[in-house]
């Protein structure tokens, strides 16, 4: 029995010569499962904003401790902020979603983008649990949480690195 012993630390360009994917791999379970989480992901923070726009005046006098009375300008106010909130939060859930289709089609900045933004999402919240800020519950962060480290634990996996790396066969143009 002849087994290759591979050393701890192999220099990147040697891993890169001896582990490039043919072009024609097969997508990963890995890659689909990480695309499926971003879209659960999503939902999520649908979920979150649809809470958010009908809890909005219980928000705003019970967390914020701000007193509205209708037809004041800091109602309007509040209306004004509400819709700038769901708008933008509308916005990055849509651009999340394309990563999704981009990650499933295979896209390696695609994946990273994903990655980046799922470990500065795990570190915000665990800053804000270690500081005393915020619990983390189920009505708070524990789902949108655990939605990241899945992510980050699918896509970061050899074979969807693998897949995402993998050369592409370009069409002849003439």
């Amino acid at each position: 029995m002849n087994v290759e012993k591979r050393s701890a630390f192999e220099p990147p360009a040697v891993l890169v010569e001896r582990e490039t994917p043919p072009p024609q791999m097969r997508r990963p379970i890995a890659t689909s499962f990480g695309a499926v989480l971003v879209v659960l992901r999503v939902l999520a923070g649908v979920v979150w904003l649809v809470a958010l726009a009908v809890q909005w005046d219980h928000v705003l006098t019970e967390d914020l401790d701000i007193e509205l009375e209708p037809g004041t300008d800091l109602a309007a106010a509040s209306d004004v902020i509400l819709a700038v909130v769901l708008v933008v939060g509308a916005i990055i859930l849509l651009a999340e979603l394309a990563l999704a289709l981009l990650v499933y089609r295979g896209s390696n900045w695609a994946r990273i983008t994903v990655m980046v933004f799922a470990t500065l999402s795990i570190s915000g919240a665990a800053i804000d649990y270690f500081s005393g800020d915020a619990e983390i519950t189920l009505r708070t962060t524990l789902i949108t949480l655990s939605l990241d480290i899945l992510v980050l634990l699918a896509l970061s996996s050899h074979n969807a690195r693998a897949y995402a790396r993998r050369p592409r066969s370009r069409p002849v143009v003439e």
